[in-house]
């Protein structure tokens, strides 16, 4: 019998992106969310990806996330649970390398020292299992200072002008470079975008995946598994949005 056999439509899963899709950025879910998802969840199979630790997600999604959700998956999928259960993981750092790893993070640091930004608070560069995520601001800074930085940013473009000189420096790295959130990028091995995540789904023997995103747009952490063949793609700006679409698709 089907784990999903109690599911209106046991085929069709729906994948949520969690800043700015399931939550505000870095915001906690709400119960109206919750109660909504597990309404929709009485219809498909729903799940979640992120670039964020499991430990960050966990502030965000709740304590109870494992039981919430049938599918988890942290840092694009290189952490993952099945129904609360831990599948295979990877490592970024058995992939590149401590040698690459240090020529890395010493550009980062060289970089960030020589940005004219207001603010420079702490936690520059956070080492990820999946991933290292690298930003100029620092993930330290308060909320007021972030949304300061994400107009200054979106003003003077330092993100992707950051990510250009990286892409100079180190053209043979095999990198994926990913803009996500207000404050901040992604890097990883190329692969290693959220599309990571749909290796462990393979068997599953699901017919139809939605995604669900806020950063669709090419750059973007949502993109690649937006575009990806095998899915069904939604852009939201919002939780309202999320919740609008998902009324409209599985509960009218």
């Amino acid at each position: 019998m089907s784990d999903w056999a109690n599911r209106a439509h046991p085929d069709t899963l729906v994948l949520f992106d969690v800043d700015g899709t399931l939550t505000p950025a870095r915001k906690t879910i709400t119960p109206e969310m919750l109660a909504l998802l597990k309404d929709v969840r009485k219809q498909v199979v729903i799940g979640f990806v992120g670039g964020s630790d499991f430990a960050k997600q966990v502030e965000q999604l709740g304590g109870t996330l494992l039981d919430d959700f049938d599918f988890a998956f942290s840092e694009n999928g290189l952490t993952a649970y099945r129904l609360g259960q831990a599948l295979p993981s990877q490592s970024f750092i058995e992939f590149f390398g401590e040698a690459n790893y240090t020529r890395f993070v010493n550009f980062c640091l060289q970089y960030i020292a020589s940005l004219d930004i207001p603010q420079k608070r702490g936690t520059f560069i956070e080492f990820r299992k999946g991933m290292v995520n690298v930003s100029p601001i620092g993930r330290n800074c308060s909320y007021d200072e972030r949304l300061e930085f994400e107009k200054l940013d979106i003003a003077q473009k330092i993100r992707p002008k950051f990510i250009e000189a990286l892409k100079k420096e180190f053209p043979d790295f095999g990198l994926t470079y990913s803009i996500g959130g207000q404050i901040s990028f992604d890097v990883f091995p190329t692969g290693w975008d959220k599309t990571y995540c749909l290796r462990h789904l393979e068997k599953e023997g699901f017919k139809t995946i939605h995604f669900f995103g806020d950063k669709t747009y090419q750059g973007g952490n949502d993109y690649e598994i937006y575009t990806h063949p095998t899915i069904t793609g939604h852009t939201v700006q919002c939780p309202d949005d999320t919740m609008a679409v998902l009324k409209e698709l599985f509960l009218s």
